[in-house]
């Protein structure tokens, strides 16, 4: 009789999540799309009106005065406490990074639209658990379907956003009862975005190389360095997030000071590639062609506008340095540039997300099966070079990448 009880009471459990991530999937998918529809509005505005980012600066002044709104900081590293914590995020947080990466986007801030998804799903996740009055533990289930739901709908890549939101929170521990509630929201939002007609990012390598020794050689020298890079990248955030604090005190002249610096340093380089996400450039990068200081200059820029309170995100800039970096290093070590620019991608999100799975997904899902051995490659040195580095300094190291027990350790 308690085997009967048992199975109707797990059979009850199961179709319940089922609906509940489906909910929740269809709720960040649509908004999810709709954030795709207007970032992709935003960039076409900027592109047809040049003139529009001379008014950056007011647009950052815009942000901040939007975000003090609310009572408390709005980030992915308030998605990741909360998950981690069991509380649930501001019903803000998902109108206010929405809103921001938009004007960020249309006045020329250089960010990217997937760090938003982490937090506009978050926030929808979080608020329907409210709605359904979850305890903590199922809170924050609802919060990584959430984050699932919301960045495959920006970026359509349903099974990395799945495992990202998974290894997202924890340095080498997975939840794994996490897996199906979020690849069902994960699809929801794939499905609705595609219903909406945003496009599915898929790049075709001209060819990738046989699995040879010398091959293998060169693969793990570009991912060595590739992972010092986004050492490098971490780095250059966080300090000049906090050189930006010390420098100007109040957020709004923060912001304000950070957007005439933007333009300051557009004018100067005399282009507008280094503006918005710049996925055309990663675009021409993956098909081999790159100027060699592009990576540099696309770090300065992305520092600068988030270390200024702009938002957005820095998965789309990381794919950007990553990419051109990777035409550049690949030309000196005798690796395809196309097939360089698509390993340095991976490898420079593993090193700044410490996700390896999801990094390597990632490869397969952009660019297919084809490469997998040099992709898992350089994904393993990468996160065993950079993983006690991280964009999100609330992420914890629960297992260090070299195997060693880390635990309440927290990345740099």
């Amino acid at each position: 009789m308690s085997f009967v009880k048992d199975f109707f009471k797990k059979t009850k459990t199961f179709f319940y999540w089922i609906i509940l991530s489906a909910i929740v999937g269809i709720s960040t998918g649509i908004v999810g799309a709709l954030f795709h529809k207007a970032i992709d509005f935003a960039t076409q505005t900027r592109t047809d009106n040049p003139w529009l980012i001379y008014l950056l600066p007011f647009g950052g002044v815009i942000i901040v005065l939007m975000y003090r709104l609310s009572k408390k900081q709005l980030s992915t590293n308030t998605v990741i406490d909360c998950i981690r914590n069991g509380e649930k995020a501001s019903g803000l947080l998902a109108p206010l990074i929405f809103v921001g990466a938009f004007i960020t986007h249309l006045l020329g801030g250089s960010a990217g639209r997937e760090g938003a998804a982490l937090q506009i799903g978050g926030g929808i996740g979080s608020q329907l658990a409210r709605l359904f009055r979850q305890k903590s533990k199922e809170s924050g289930i609802m919060i990584v379907c959430g984050m699932s739901g919301a960045f495959s709908a920006i970026f359509t890549t349903p099974v990395t956003a799945t495992v990202f939101a998974l290894e997202l929170v924890s340095v080498g521990h997975i939840r794994y009862f996490q897996l199906l509630p979020c690849i069902i929201s994960s699809i929801c939002g794939y499905l609705i975005t595609s219903a909406f007609g945003n496009h599915t990012l898929f790049y075709e390598l001209a060819s990738v190389p046989p699995l040879e020794p010398v091959m293998c050689a060169k693969v793990a020298i570009l991912g060595v360095l590739t992972a010092f890079l986004s050492i490098l990248f971490c780095l250059t955030l966080h300090k000049t997030e906090e050189l930006m604090e010390k420098t100007f005190k109040k957020d709004y002249i923060r912001a304000f000071a950070g957007g005439c610096i933007i333009i300051l340093l557009t004018l100067i380089v005399g282009c507008r590639d280094y503006n918005g996400a710049g996925m055309d450039i990663i675009g021409n990068a993956l098909s081999g062609n790159a100027r060699p200081e592009a990576f540099a200059l696309k770090l300065i820029f992305t520092a600068i506008t988030v270390g200024a309170g702009f938002k957005g995100g820095e998965i789309v800039p990381a794919f950007f340095i990553g990419s051109t970096f990777g035409v550049t290093a690949g030309t000196l070590l005798g690796i395809d540039p196309a097939f360089a620019a698509a390993l340095s991608l991976i490898c420079l999100f593993c090193g700044i997300a410490n996700c390896p799975l999801a990094s390597l997904l990632l490869g397969i899902e952009l660019f297919g099966t084809e490469g997998i051995v040099y992709y898992t490659l350089i994904v393993s040195l990468s996160f065993v070079t950079a993983g006690h580095f991280g964009l999100y300094r609330s992420q914890k190291i629960v297992y260090s990448p070299m195997g060693t027990d880390k635990e309440n350790n927290f990345v740099k």
